[in-house]
């Protein structure tokens, strides 16, 4: 049962606590670590599959789609997170909402799609240096669901797992230092395609391939369009990034909401006309025998083979940038869940001297470390089971915007939303809409897990029950224990999180 925060909180309203983190991210840093974040590597290597899928104004509808409903969902974490802009975001917004039952579910939800960014991050890497260059692959080792593992493959992606980890360790400044620079590399490399696209491509390219679907494979264009849509969570989860790290943050609270905001929009329109352009500048027919697509459309944008090797040094940066932001958001995520004596206390632990969540960085570092053992064909499965912890979380924060609105409607809220009902509702709506489609299988599309999505997904789950039954023995009424911190607006004054206290079920 979802617990009820408000007689246990009268019985330490005076506590607080001074945050342990140290202010060093500006607007601009959370502005690269949340849009960098979403643009990240996977319209590099899936952009073909998407116009294969669902044609190219099909494929750039529903990434429409999923950005309405993200965008929904956004406004409810913008007016949220100006709120209360403590560590952990979705923990804190539907604990106070729920209770400690409600913020477990959702906060290890959100871990699952931060997580499965890291995994996919460490299979994509070596995926890219494979395209750079061919003889890469040596010392073949094993073959998982039809892909070879070679052991030059696996080692790129530890290495590389051990720098990132190793550069979030070091502190959250030195993390948006990195953000910045390889999030204008990857957007520059976008624009480029898109003005290489206007100018030397053909609408003749387009105009066959406007929708997906076909007879023979039991799909009809509406049904290609949901089948990209369900893929889109994964991609545009980034702007959730920016709540976790939210007591690092120097910068007015309503500008922290209108940030969030802008990300959005700006990662809606980029994968749009990055597919568009894509579809503008490369038959459909020359996609089916491209390993890369972008990078080949690219190619053609400009007739050089050298454009294509920019495009792929831009989607090595784009891998860089989501790796990062989503090591931030994991580890302070599951910093905050230890804090709360949710999982054990062990992951609350700081650097004495980066004050950053040292345990819970090397614990999804080493997770990121096994990741490329499994091989490429692993990169579906992550994006299709992080999504469904993604959606499945928004829905939860939407939620927890609507809950609150009717039970602290007195919160001072610096950025607070217009229509907040109606805005709540539908993204509760498609939220929810969502996440059933990962569930229920349907006759005319494949939105549905499959079995390896979801011993992934069960497999999650499973654990979180392990965290949660140990922690609820261990520490008996202090499971789901919080106290907020103290925070400062810098463009007003001293002021709190809300209530404080300790919440029990």
């Amino acid at each position: 049962m979802i617990g009820n925060a408000d007689h246990t909180n009268e019985k330490m309203s005076e506590k607080t606590n001074k945050s342990k983190f140290d202010k060093v991210l500006n607007t601009k840093d959370i502005f690269v670590l949340a849009f960098g974040a979403m643009i990240g590597w996977g319209w590099v290597v899936n952009t073909g599959i998407w116009i294969e899928t669902a044609g190219a104004l099909g494929a750039a509808l529903a990434f429409l789609i999923g950005g309405v409903m993200v965008l929904f969902v956004g406004l409810t974490y913008a007016e949220l997170t100006a709120a209360m802009p403590q560590c952990g975001g979705e923990h804190v917004f539907s604990y106070k909402a729920m209770g400690p039952t409600g913020s477990f579910i959702c906060t290890w939800a959100i871990i699952l799609g931060y997580v499965s960014v890291v995994a996919f991050e460490a299979c994509a890497f070596p995926t890219v240096i494979q395209y750079l260059s061919p003889n890469f692959l040596q010392g073949y080792m094993y073959t998982v669901a039809g892909f070879d593992i070679y052991a030059s493959w696996v080692a790129v992606g530890v290495i590389t797992a051990i720098i990132i980890t190793a550069i979030n360790i070091l502190g959250a400044k030195t993390a948006a230092k990195l953000q910045t620079v390889f999030t204008a590399l990857i957007a520059g490399a976008g624009l480029l395609l898109i003005a290489g696209s206007v100018i030397n491509g053909a609408p003749a390219n387009i105009a066959g391939n406007m929708f997906g679907g076909s007879i023979e494979m039991g799909t009809t264009a509406l049904g290609s369009v949901l089948t990209v849509a369900v893929m889109t969570p994964f991609l545009f989860v980034g702007f959730d990034v920016i709540p976790q790290a939210a007591e690092e943050i120097n910068a007015g609270f309503k500008k922290i909401g209108g940030i969030m905001i802008l990300s959005i929009l700006m990662a809606v329109a980029f994968y749009a006309l990055i597919i568009l352009a894509v579809a503008y500048v490369m038959p459909l027919s020359a996609m089916a025998d491209s390993t890369l697509v972008t990078a080949d459309a690219m190619g053609l944008a400009f007739n050089s083979t050298i454009m294509t090797k920019v495009l792929i040094v831009g989607g090595m940066a784009g891998i860089i940038t989501s790796w990062n932001s989503f090591l931030i958001g994991g580890s302070r995520a599951m910093f905050s869940m230890a804090e709360s004596n949710m999982i054990p206390r062990v992951f609350a632990k700081l650097h004495p001297k980066f004050k950053t969540p040292v345990l819970a960085i090397a614990l999804i570092g080493v997770l990121s470390v096994i990741a490329p053992f499994f091989g490429r064909k692993m990169l579906v499965w992550i994006v299709d089971a992080g999504s469904f912890g993604v959606c499945l979380a928004y829905a939860m924060v939407s939620l927890s915007f609507l809950i609150l609105r009717k039970k602290d409607p007195d919160m001072k809220r610096p950025y607070k939303v217009r229509f907040g009902t109606f805005v709540g509702i539908v993204a509760v709506a498609l939220s929810g809409m969502m996440t059933l489609l990962y569930v229920i299988p349907l006759p005319f599309a494949s939105t549905a897990l499959v079995m390896e999505e979801w011993i992934m997904a069960g497999g999650w789950a499973v654990l979180g029950v392990i965290f949660y039954g140990y922690c609820k023995f261990k520490y008996g009424d202090e499971f789901g224990a919080h106290i907020d911190v103290e925070y400062i607006d810098v463009d007003e004054k001293p002021v709190f999180a809300g209530r404080v206290g300790s919440v029990t079920e």
